[in-house]
């Protein structure tokens, strides 16, 4: 008779034990134990061991069955199991980690923790039922988060009166008890044209703007034009060749549909901006073209025109900003791509393969939020179709083209630099922040992957490995070729780019383009859905009740509102940038890298406090501590 020890641990958190029957069968090179209770009174189960008795040495314990069935008359209750230790008659230790919620009644097989490639070790084993088994419950503030925030705008009579916004200084009573520095500092300075080019650099969608090396054909804009802005000592020409020229395109929002809201038809343009960066390091536009043809219709708008038309054109620009980055950097990027990468691990990476290990806690709630975002905003009826002028039929159309234009160099930090020419911007603290991240997570994905694989060769006869990034390629990306997504995996560097990009799309660009929403919109007129009368054709002079009657009105401005504030308002649950709690892991080599990852982000977060002691709006959107570890919010 063999004795084996058995602890099981259970997740701390509420409600995570279960009044079910629990038992479990060992599985070796010998043969198989018979099932066993593990049962204790109660919810199991409590940190603890228990002896278990075998009529056979089972020799190397590669498995476990957990069964998970019926006790007495209580009804079905889940169970959070975090991991099974077991320990051999001769005192070797087997680890089979967890960390999921199984549910239902059936049988959940587990894998022995040593991380274990697709050629390797044996098949997955196959269960005597069919086990359910889900991530932890993501936090659901999306849902109930709106009805919450919402409670103050109806409180203050806002979100039930459909009309303009009668002074400007109104529009920052919406959410009055929830200021920030930088939403004071926004509501003052809105207008200028310094804090305009800002936002490009160090808002919510710091990954729009290129290098202009020459003016486009459809946006004549000429040295008289600019003069003025650029001072006499130099030319467009020169600052053209100087580098310092950049130009925000918006092609990409030409044709897509828009909706009625209140009744009323709204307008979405595709404009140009250029934009100029002055020795200072301050970036200023310096022309607007409120569509994609020039001409008469279609005039050029300058900063010497008159206040409110000058105004106005650059409000259209912030509302073309609000759409391309809430549907293609926000949605597309921060959480559709991090569903495509949480179903394609589940579906493809056992959980004892070392990518499951390395990127399973950078896809906790991915595919939880996002259900509630296709429930609570993108669903008809939704928010989209009541607040935001493309409306979801509008806003599919604009997903299809961002889709088709989201590229491999795109998604890779370093090489979006070098693409979109904007590796010498002064200032640019998104960049600089971001190309540290970058480098932190690639060092850390280099360790890992160089512990499990020692030649090219092991990377290509991984089919789970293969099986996965095809996945990717062919259901997220669609099988296009031209996105520059890799179908398979060929060599060390490919593999370890490839799982770089993963989990820095997940964590810091979701954080890049998601923390600053509701601060940099809270006052409305730097981040408008929508946009109530077309845009003008002329350079007459605009009245400000003129400019309060295109921008949104009192109760679209509440409900989006509303929305911005649930998505910055912090998951009680966060987990930051390298923090695992939950121990994939089980070799000694991928604690020590995840120290030294942990210690570097450590290091660029003491860098990032001492440059923001020197700024006047410091950029925390890729603070680490700020950085949840997925795409949960």
């Amino acid at each position: 008779m063999a004795t084996y020890k058995v602890q099981v641990s259970t997740g701390k958190g509420l409600l995570t034990g279960t009044f079910d029957s629990i038992s479990i069968t060992l599985v070796g090179t010998y043969g198989e134990s018979p099932k066993q209770l593990l049962n204790r009174i109660g919810t199991d189960f409590s940190q603890g061991s228990r002896d278990f008795k075998s009529d056979q040495e089972l020799g190397e314990i590669l498995l476990i069955r957990l069964h998970k069935e019926p006790y007495s008359f209580f009804p079905e209750s889940s169970w959070f199991c975090n991991y099974v230790q077991v320990t051999s008659p001769q005192g070797d230790l087997y680890r089979f980690p967890c960390y999921l919620w199984l549910e239902g009644y059936a049988t959940t097989s587990l894998r022995e923790g040593r991380g274990k490639r697709g050629q390797e070790g044996p098949p997955p084993p196959a269960a005597e039922g069919s086990q359910s088994v889900s991530w932890p419950v993501a936090w659901d503030s999306v849902a109930a988060g709106p009805e919450f925030s919402m409670f103050e705008t109806k409180m203050k009579g806002f979100l039930n009166r459909p009309y303009s916004w009668e002074k400007l200084e109104d529009i920052r009573k919406v959410f009055w008890f929830y200021h920030t520095p930088v939403s004071e500092y926004v509501a003052q300075h809105w207008k200028e044209d310094a804090f305009f080019g800002y936002q490009y650099l160090n808002g919510v969608n710091p990954v729009w703007i290129r290098k202009c090396t020459k003016i486009p054909f459809n946006f004549p804009v000429t040295q008289d034009m600019v003069a003025g802005s650029l001072g006499e000592f130099t030319s467009l020409q020169e600052e053209l060749m100087k580098g310092t020229i950049f130009l925000a395109d918006y092609k990409i929002l030409e044709d897509i549909p828009a909706i009625e809201i209140n009744g009323y038809p709204q307008y979405i343009t595709a404009q140009l901006c250029l934009l100029h960066q002055k020795p200072s390091g301050e970036l200023i536009p310096l022309a607007i073209q409120l569509s994609q043809t020039p001409g008469y219709e279609s005039p050029i708008f300058l900063p010497s025109d008159s206040e409110w038309i000058w105004t106005l054109a650059k409000t259209w620009v912030r509302n073309a900003e609000f759409h391309v980055h809430e549907v293609t950097s926000h949605l597309l990027r921060g959480h559709q791509l991090a569903e495509v990468f949480a179903v394609a691990t589940l579906r493809h990476l056992p959980m004892c393969h070392p990518l499951y290990k390395l990127l399973i806690p950078h896809l906790r709630y991915s595919v939880h939020i996002n259900v509630l975002a296709r429930t609570f905003l993108v669903s008809q009826g939704g928010v989209f179709d009541k607040a935001i002028a493309t409306g979801r039929g509008g806003l599919a159309v604009l997903l299809k083209k961002g889709l088709e234009n989201l590229t491999y160099t795109t998604l890779c930090l370093p090489d979006d630099i070098q693409a979109r020419g904007v590796d010498s911007v002064l200032n640019y603290y998104y960049r600089d922040d971001g190309l540290k991240l970058w480098e932190a997570v690639h060092s850390f994905v280099s360790g890992i992957v160089g512990f499990y694989y020692k030649t090219n060769l092991a990377v290509q006869r991984d089919y789970e490995l293969q099986a996965w990034v095809c996945d990717i390629y062919t259901k997220g990306f669609l099988g296009r070729r031209s996105s520059g997504i890799p179908s398979t995996l060929r060599t060390l560097e490919d593999l370890i780019k490839f799982v770089t990009m993963v989990i820095f799309t997940c964590s810091a660009h979701h954080a890049a383009v998601n923390s600053g929403q509701f601060e940099l919109g809270a006052f409305m007129p730097n981040s408008p859905s929508s946009m109530r009368k077309p845009p003008p054709h002329t350079k007459a002079p605009v009245t400000l009740e003129e400019f309060l009657d295109t921008i949104p009105e009192m109760n679209t401005t509440s409900l989006v509102l509303s929305i911005l504030w649930v998505l910055r308002n912090e998951d009680f649950d966060m987990r930051p940038l390298g923090s695992y709690p939950d121990e994939h892991f089980v070799e000694d080599e991928p604690k020590w890298l995840i120290t030294a990852f942990q210690e570097r982000l450590a290091e660029i977060t003491k860098e990032i406090e001492e440059r923001n002691k020197t700024l006047t709006l410091g950029y925390t959107y890729l603070y680490p501590p700020g950085i949840e570890n997925s795409t949960a919010i």
